[in-house]
């Protein structure tokens, strides 16, 4: 058997095992060894073994497990009920404010954690009650948690940039600038939908009838000093070129921590339980990595590479439709895989492509991002949709949430789309950026 088809025999069996539920990163990781035990035999191996290694010291992936921290720390922390006080007291008289509110929180959270999970369960527990006690529509309610939680991949720190940045080599800090302004871009539309829908429909967010004084107002606005300065820590060091995204993370786990502190939540059983659920979520990233690069680089030494590359670059067709084609394979995957899986897959074929085809990669792993975004919300495996499954009451169901979902992923088709023809959006602040050494 030509070993291009056998690679293709390797794919078409990893489709099957990822289909009947088997483990992704051993899935991967496994067919890789056993397809370089059929060619090469024994000696074979050692690739699998410099593979693994040379994803597993690579020093950019250092600020995952650091970022990991600093979210689980400033999930802990409690920050998020003086947030959502604010919120409360400054635009709950709004129609759909709280709604509105729940979508700026999930944003500052996201440029302080790096990772969906944490705005999801924070604000699942937090505004979820609170807005459904007010009379808020139930699937506008939902839809705003979960698609402003998914934000956390997006707007930077993000671990799944990170993961693009080590496979595509483009530079993690300038990824991270890129993706600022998607991601308030992407923020506005989801507001703009609630208040449309809100102006159209007063009973979708009614307003709330509490009154605050402007002392009061003024008083709470302490909640959202920490924040505010933990995200202008950890990304205006990259910014300025004073630090790496990798010593950005560890500046902002220490943020997190002194945040903990100054909450009064730091005690040994928080410091414990925050670091292991880090090690332990970094454990999953990382062995889905080393599993998805064994795989593409058995599938790449096989041939397969070489013939997709060589035919999609002879096609005689627009270039747009190679770029579209790609987001539409971007999108169908992520409903079904761990995006740190497709970017280690695919990127390695994707990438040169695109490159060739004059296409700035930096701009292309933004668009990967808010695919990837689109992923964490898709059915039938969207991870946020798990998330929220998991922490709001037992009469809502599961459809009631992929129902909710609906609208805000038409939303972030916008956005790609946006993006896709005003490049400017993602690439105009790396421009300016001065990288640190």
């Amino acid at each position: 058997m030509e070993l291009w088809l056998l690679a293709i025999a390797t794919v078409g069996l990893l489709a099957i095992l990822l289909v009947f539920g088997f483990p992704i990163s051993f899935t991967m990781a496994g067919l890789a060894i056993l397809g370089t035990l059929y060619v090469w035999g024994s000696q074979g191996l050692l690739m699998v073994i410099m593979t693994s290694f040379g994803q597993a010291t690579n020093f950019v992936y250092i600020a995952i497990p650091l970022f990991l921290l600093m979210a689980h720390f400033l999930q802990a922390s409690g920050l998020a009920d003086d947030m959502y006080e604010v919120i409360y007291r400054w635009s709950g008289r709004m129609r759909g404010g709280l709604a509105i509110g729940t979508i700026v929180i999930c944003a500052i959270f996201a440029a302080m954690a790096g990772i969906s999970a944490v705005a999801t369960v924070t604000m699942g527990l937090i505004a979820l009650p609170s807005m459904l006690k007010r009379g808020y529509n139930q699937s506008m309610t939902l839809g705003c948690i979960m698609a402003g939680g998914a934000l956390g991949i997006l707007i930077p720190p993000s671990i799944i940039m990170i993961v693009y940045g080590g496979v595509a080599e483009v530079s993690i800090g300038k990824l991270f600038m890129g993706g600022i302004l998607p991601g308030i871009l992407l923020a506005i539309l989801y507001i703009l939908y609630v208040i449309i829908r809100c102006w159209i429909n007063p009973a979708m967010g009614p307003a709330v009838d509490t009154h605050f004084t402007l002392k009061e107002k003024l008083v709470i606005l302490k909640g959202v000093i920490l924040p505010i300065l933990l995200v202008v820590l950890v990304l205006g060091t990259i910014y300025a070129g004073i630090c790496t995204p990798t010593e950005a993370a560890g500046v902002g786990a220490f943020g997190a921590l002194v945040c903990l502190a100054i909450y009064r939540r730091m005690t040994w059983a928080t410091i414990k339980n925050s670091i292991l659920e880090a090690t332990k979520t970094n454990a999953m990233i990382m062995w889905i990595i080393i599993g998805a690069a064994c795989f593409s680089h058995f599938v790449a030494i096989a041939g397969l590479q070489d013939k997709l590359y060589d035919y999609i670059i002879t096609l005689d067709i627009w270039r747009w439709w190679i770029i579209i084609f790609m987001q539409v394979v971007f999108f169908i995957m992520g409903m079904f895989l761990n995006p740190a899986a497709i970017v280690t897959l695919v990127g390695p074929l994707f990438v040169p492509i695109i490159v060739d085809l004059g296409f700035d990669p930096l701009w292309f792993g933004i668009l990967f991002v808010i695919n990837m975004e689109m992923g964490y919300l898709t059915p039938p495996f969207g991870f946020n949709l798990f998330i929220m499954k998991g922490v709001v009451p037992s009469s809502i169901t599961m459809n009631d949430i992929y129902r909710s979902i609906l609208p805000f992923i038409g939303i972030q088709i916008v956005a790609l789309i946006l993006v896709m023809v005003f490049p400017e959006i993602a690439t105009w602040l790396p421009s300016l950026m001065t990288e640190a050494g």
